[in-house]
Formats: structure tokens, sequence, C-alpha cells
């Protein structure tokens, strides 16, 4: 860090912090995030966490080359196309920790702590596929015009109950998944925010929501959603930054605490369960003036927006179908996106107070924001937030010629599928500009993989009917 001065002052001011508080710490969990959105991890003893933190730690270049499935997507022998040429040999990277993210994990055991890191070459330079940098240079631009989006979390998840079977190990290996973890559901389902189903849940659900708390994170509320054991978690308004680093954290934290105690978490967007539902994750949004302080979105009354709210807006309807991949960027997650879920979005639209609409648009005061309602709640936090801000800001700088009107051009029908939403983020040279050329090649290559396997087990398996396949069930249900 000292060589090559990847550390701001706050960031410094954490890392003298971090050393005092090592004391009291055993073990450290050093994370980062890979392109599918899973946390990926070291643990280390806290003694050679003090070394990691001044120095970072090298990683393989493993979860920049497998897909979904552990299947190698990425050819790391020779020159793939992706332009990295430390992915040669699958060469380590350096993870650099930022002391911003470091806390104590509540809970029994060895005291262990949790610190993310951002991804940099060997020669200190940014990683190019690195999915927080992403975030960062687009919080950059908004900087750079005195602006500060503020983010809301609201994911929709399955807890279940695990049984008694095998660890799914069978048939197991790359790109060969095996069984799903065994489950039984928590309730019936179909009673939405029924208290008695929320008293089924919540022997587990109340110790979460004191250690989600006890993490810093702002929660707002916990409650049952339609699907059997379907809960919905909301956080209150964070820096960007913030918010992604914190659903990166949630989903990580709920899934180690339910596995403690007997029950299994998934953010898969709709599982192959009796009577599932399918999840989303809502991202609330707005912008601040760093100068005034203010919200730029409210239009002065009751169901108007300003003249930037809806400039903003259009941004990311503008964007919508070719941003899509990466808030929607599984199989299964366009199974949502369907006319049977009739408050799931299918096309790019939007409108005050209507969860029918792509965009909903709340308020009219201080608080006015949008919600967006495209995203599964397994999607990369980085890359889901970073598109959609990169969207609006484009919307901002554009300009609309309307003023709190939901009235707007015919913008082009939302993907219906993994395939067609592929083809339309590799068409469009702005997710180029938003990403990068190696992290856009990379991420075509994995998404690739992805639907080739997909696909060639449909053709050997032809499956009846069209509901959740057991291909997506044993993909995404355990991972995620």
């Amino acid at each position: 860090m000292a060589e090559f001065g990847l550390w701001d002052e706050r960031q410094a001011a954490a890392a003298e912090r971090i050393a005092v508080a090592l004391a009291e710490v055993e073990l450290v969990r050093v994370v980062f995030c890979d392109p599918h959105g899973l946390a990926r991890s070291k643990t280390v003893p806290a003694e050679v966490f003090r070394t990691v933190l001044r120095n970072g730690m090298d990683f393989s270049a493993g979860p920049f080359l497998f897909d979904t499935g552990h299947a190698v997507a990425v050819d790391f022998r020779t020159d793939s196309g992706v332009g990295v040429d430390e992915l040669r040999g699958a060469g380590d990277f350096v993870l650099v920790p930022d002391p911003c993210t470091f806390q104590v994990l509540p809970g029994p055991g060895p005291r262990t702590a949790w610190v993310l890191g951002d991804e940099y070459l060997r020669d200190g330079s940014p990683h190019p596929l690195s999915t927080r940098g992403v975030l960062r240079r687009v919080l950059a631009e908004y900087a750079r015009q005195d602006l500060a989006p503020v983010i809301g979390l609201e994911i929709e998840w399955y807890l279940t109950r695990l049984l008694e079977g095998p660890p799914g190990n069978a048939g197991n290996g790359f790109g060969l998944q095996g069984d799903a973890p065994a489950v039984a559901a928590m309730n019936p389902g179909y009673q939405f925010n029924l208290d008695a189903y929320y008293d089924s849940v919540a022997h587990v659900a109340d110790p979460l929501a004191a250690l989600l708390s006890g993490l810093g994170l702002p929660l707002r509320t916990i409650e049952h959603e339609s699907g059997p054991g379907q809960l919905e978690t909301t956080f209150g308004p964070m820096l960007a930054q913030d918010a992604a680093d914190a659903m990166l954290l949630f989903r990580t934290q709920v899934k180690r605490f339910c596995r403690s105690v007997g029950h299994h978490a998934s953010f898969m967007t709709l599982p192959r369960l009796d009577g599932a539902d399918s999840s989303g994750w809502h991202l609330h949004q707005s912008v601040t003036s760093t100068k005034t302080g203010g919200n730029v979105f409210p239009g002065g009354a009751q169901d108007t927006l300003s003249p930037a709210g809806v400039a903003y807006v259009e941004g990311l309807l503008a964007r919508g179908r070719e941003f899509c991949l990466l808030s929607v960027p599984t199989v299964n997650g366009y199974r949502r996106l369907a006319p049977e879920f009739t408050l799931s979005p299918t096309t790019a639209d939007w409108r005050f107070e209507d969860r029918g609409a792509m965009v909903r648009v709340l308020g009219g005061d201080a608080s006015t924001h949008a919600e967006n309602r495209i995203g599964e709640p397994c999607a990369n936090p980085y890359l889901a937030i970073a598109s959609q801000l990169c969207a609006g800001l484009e919307g901002l700088n554009a300009g609309s010629p309307r003023a709190g009107s939901a009235t707007g051009p015919g913008y082009p029908e939302l993907p219906a599928s993994l395939r067609e939403a592929l083809d339309a983020f590799r068409a469009s040279e702005r997710v180029t500009r938003l990403l990068g050329a190696p992290l856009k090649t990379c991420l075509t290559s994995l998404k690739e993989s992805e639907l080739a396997r997909y696909d060639a087990w449909r053709a050997a398996e032809r499956p009846a009917g069209g509901g959740v396949t057991d291909w997506e069930h044993r993909e995404y249900f355990g991972a995620y």
C-alpha cells in the first residue's frame, strides 16, 4: 500500500485503528466479490493479517475463469481475448484490503473479522476485472458533477429448513453440479404479511435481525412475503458504495447464520420448490447535490418529479435492455420477468406508485426517489448498482423535455431470456464504456459457458413443461 499509494487518508486512518483492534481478534476473513456476485475469501490468523493489511494478499485468478457451475469458461492457457496478460497460466493477483470495511462478525467461536478488498495487478494498477472498481469509476463521475447517489436495498429471499441427506457431491465436478440442498418449506405461504407466518420463521429471522443490526447495517424491516418461507428485508438509505458493500455482506452473513441453525437461505430468483413465488431485488435510488445537500428529484408536489428526476428515470429506461444482464444475470432470473408474475416488469416503463412498472416513483417531497424493480437478488451488487447509476447519470446529462410526466417514448421490451439479454449486452458500445473491454469480454465468456451447459442439458434431458428445471435448481439454489 505504501509502495503504490493505494489508500486515501480515511483508509489510512482506519488501518491504524485496525492494528489496535486486532489484539481482540483471532481470525480475519479477507473477501472480494467475484463477477457472479459471490463472495470469495481466504481466512488468516490475526497476526498474519497485520502483514496482509500493509502488503495485500495474493489470490488465484480462478474466480474470474469459472462460470456459475465452476466450468472453465475463460481459457487461461492462451490469449483468451480478455486482454489481461496476468490471466495467462491463472497467475495470482493482489487483493488490497479496504480498512473502512473491517468489522468483527457476531457469533460464537473464534473471534472472526471480515474485510473487503479491491483487486489489483502486481504492478499496483487496478485490476480490469474488478467489479467494485466499476462502481468506483461511476461514483467518481457523479462526484465530478457535485452529485452523490443514495441507495436503499429491498431484497426478497427464501428461508428453508435443511433436511438430512448427502452433501450433494455425487456427480459433481467442473460444470457438473450435484444435487441441491434437500430442504423443507417453513409454511404453506400465500398469506401476504400474515403475522402467524412470520411466527413460523421468527426463531431464525429475529436473531438474524439482531445480527444484521450488530453488523452496522441500517435494517428497516423483515417481513413475510407471498411464497412459503419467502422473506423480504429492507435497509435504510446509504451512499452507493456502502450499499453495494452492504448487499454482499448481507447475503453472505444471512446464508452463514441460517446454515449455523440448521436452515438454508437462498437468493435464487425462483427455486424449484412447491408453491414458490419469484424473488426480486428492488433498488431504491435518488441523487443528492453535494453543494446544497438536497435531493434533486422532488417536483414540488405529490406525484411529480423535477426535470432532473424525469431525466434520470428516462436514463434507466433507455438502457434497461442493454444493461439488463448486469441486474438479471442468470437463466433462472428471467422466469420472473414474465406476465404470470404481475408485479414484475416486462416493459421499460415508469409510473408513480405502480408496482407493475419497471420503475416505480415514490413521493413528491424530500424523500422522492425511484425504485427500479428489474433486479434479481443474486446479481453482483457492484455491477447492478453501477449500471443503473450510469444509466441514470446519462439521462441527467442528456436532460428531458418533460417535467413530471409518466408518458415517455416507446422504450424497447426487456429481454425475455438470458440469451436475449446477452445478445443486447454484447452489442452495446455503452456497456464497453461502462465496464471496459476486458470485463465485458470476460462476462460474455462466463455467460456463454453457462448458457451452453444449460442448452446441452435441455437437449439431452428434454424436460417436459415450462417450469423451473432441475438444472437451474442445482446450478443456483445452493451457491446463491
